[in-house]
């Protein structure tokens, strides 16, 4: 029996989405799904969530939760990545309180900044022991990744780790429809073209029946502007820069030194930046989760539809050679030719029996490359901190990010960094 394996299992409204779109999929229906997750509590409402899902669906899927890492890795033809190293308490709170001594606000958190740089340390060491399990029980599998921050963990897979992996997220796939929605504007027949890095990938071309739309969509960006809204950090980028970014305002108002200035804080209510939203989100999630988990383990009725996640449908292309096309996050094999070479990129991609092949991009414009390579900066040094533990190379990753450089002088950037570093403590390795 081929297997799909889902670490980070207790992740169980996730592992409903793909594993029950999964158990939806006709060419799916002779798999194994094996479940992993340190929480073991988690990890059991999981099992049982699925349980469920299979006694309503009839699916021919067979779950299985293990305690054992290799053992669920052990055949599998496909992996599924979806962990958080640290969670909420202690990690997340002191990637955002630390900062917060030095005047350093975040809004999220996950992908670039000081937040991002350490939520980058303490998981690539857990995703390069995941590495060398695939590489012991399962070398040839598909690693399909979930977890930010995206474009680095991604990267480490491939290079560091050796494993086939692609980097997925949902901000290709919700671009287009979120931008129409917010303007009014009707998405049927469009065709867009979208290529970058990961949460700063670019609304390349965007046309119906041949005619450029972005005029019109300026246009109304531009009247929309005249009053608040929620996405007035890329309405700004997009009108500054010339093209719309596919993460929300609230990522890229950290990705940028523009938005969030202590000498202008009047910035944070003109483009209504919602600071220390990730936490929010969290403690949110974590008092939802006490009345959804009854909804979802409890209820011997559950039904699933096939969602719009990517995992199921690459599988199905993989397993019928019917091919899919996603935005994917992999390595730039001269796929965008103004970006660095040792980065991961996020361009167009086709799956079939042969697997993940990406398309050739070109050259971005040069606006956008530069955008781009602020944020690379910061990723490759994040990346070479976590190969060499050298401390020296997480102070270089921070000073280059831009918004912390934009804020903080190089000395407060240095002992910021320390501080963080003797505040997570054996959450990451130690570093010389």
């Amino acid at each position: 029996m081929d297997k799909i394996t889902f670490l980070g299992a207790g992740s169980t409204v996730f592992a409903k989405n793909v594993l029950g779109d999964c158990m939806l999929t006709p060419a799916l229906q002779n798999f194994e799904i094996a479940l992993f997750d340190i929480n073991a509590e988690r990890l059991r409402d999981s099992e049982q969530m699925l349980l469920n899902l299979q006694a309503t669906s009839g699916s021919g899927c067979r779950i299985k939760a293990y305690s054992d890492r290799k053992e669920a890795l052990r055949g599998a033809k496909y992996v599924v990545n979806a962990i958080q190293v640290g969670g909420y308490d202690p990690c997340t709170i002191t990637d955002f309180e630390v900062p917060k001594k030095y005047g350093l606000r975040q809004t999220i958190a996950d992908t670039l900044g000081i937040g991002g740089i350490f939520r980058n340390l303490r998981t690539i060491p857990v995703m390069l022991d995941f590495a060398r399990d695939i590489q012991e029980v399962c070398p040839d599998a598909w690693f399909l990744n979930y977890t930010n921050p995206m474009a680095v963990l991604t990267n480490v897979m491939n290079t560091d780790g050796g494993v086939k992996t692609v980097g997925l997220c949902h901000s290709v796939q919700v671009c287009v429809p979120h931008l129409f929605k917010a303007l009014d504007i009707d998405t049927t027949g469009v065709k867009s073209r979208i290529a970058g890095i990961n949460h700063m990938a670019w609304l390349l071309e965007v046309t119906k029946d041949g005619v450029d739309l972005y005029p019109e969509i300026k246009r109304r960006a531009i009247e929309k502007q005249k009053e608040q809204h929620r996405d007035m950090v890329r309405f700004e980028l997009m009108l500054r820069f010339g093209y719309y970014v596919t993460e929300s305002s609230e990522h890229n108002a950290e990705y940028h030194p523009y938005f969030i200035k202590r000498n202008y804080p009047e910035l944070i209510e003109r483009f209504n930046i919602p600071l220390d939203e990730y936490p929010r989100r969290c403690i949110r999630q974590i008092e939802r989760w006490k009345t959804m988990r009854e909804e979802l383990i409890g209820d011997v009725n559950l039904k699933h539809e096939r969602s719009h996640e990517y995992a199921s449908h690459i599988f199905e292309a993989m397993e019928t050679n019917k091919p899919f096309k996603l935005g994917g996050n992999v390595m730039n094999t001269g796929l965008i030719t103004n970006l660095p070479k040792e980065a991961c990129v996020e361009v167009p991609c086709f799956v079939d029996a042969n697997g993940v092949t990406p398309t050739y991009v070109g050259d971005l414009p040069p606006q956008l490359a530069a955008l781009n390579r602020t944020n690379i900066n910061t990723q490759l040094l994040t990346i070479e901190a976590a190969r060499t533990l050298k401390k020296e190379h997480i102070y270089h990753a921070a000073m280059l990010d831009p918004h912390t450089s934009a804020e903080l002088s190089i000395d407060d950037i240095v002992a910021m960094c320390d501080d963080l570093i003797d505040a997570h403590g054996d959450w990451l390795p130690k570093f010389k």
